[in-house]
């Protein structure tokens, strides 16, 4: 499986390990990423892969909707 939300998309970043000497390896920036349980319309269950960043964001806008109802 790979490193992506399934949500928002966000994947692996790719960047440079910098040593004092300036010596550069390679490197990769995995998201922050959570197993949820979802339950679909017809009431199976399914996993899916969501970054912290978006699941933050989905709670945040849940609360802003249910504050307006």
């Amino acid at each position: 499986m790979a490193n992506r939300c399934e949500i928002s998309g966000k994947g692996p970043l790719t960047g440079y390990n910098v040593s004092h000497a300036n010596n550069k390896t390679k490197r990769r920036q995995l998201p922050n990423l959570r197993t949820l349980r979802v339950t679909l319309e017809d009431g199976t269950t399914r996993k899916i892969k969501v970054a912290a960043s978006t699941l933050r964001t989905m709670k945040k806008r849940a609360q802003k909707a249910q504050a307006e109802a």
